[in-house]
């Protein structure tokens, strides 16, 4: 089979999950166990993402200026900062880490 037929293959799978998802009754979607179950998979997932852009370099684990990153940016987090100046601690971080080694 060619790639665009594969795409195409899962293009139509994809859609057609994403419809099923409107022929689960609204109760169970509401119920608190669902919601729990959601909100916890929500943060899995964000932490898994986080983790691998972090720590991953191709095949390998890379321990380099991205980690000073995660680590001032999670200090931020601790200290309630502003989301705005979260992201500004994160990315100053590894800039003078990087600007500090050479």
């Amino acid at each position: 089979m060619s790639m665009w037929a594969w795409i195409l293959l899962a293009s139509l799978a994809a859609y057609a999950i994403k419809l099923s998802g409107y022929l689960v009754p609204a109760r169970w979607l509401e119920a608190p166990r669902m919601r729990r179950v959601a909100g916890t998979l929500t943060i899995g997932l964000l932490a898994s993402l986080t983790a691998m852009n972090a720590f991953a370099s191709g095949q390998v684990l890379a321990f380099d200026a991205r980690l000073a990153a995660l680590a001032a940016a999670g200090l931020a987090l601790l200290l309630r900062l502003p989301f705005l100046v979260v992201v500004l601690v994160g990315a100053a971080a590894p800039a003078l880490l990087r600007a500090w080694l050479q």
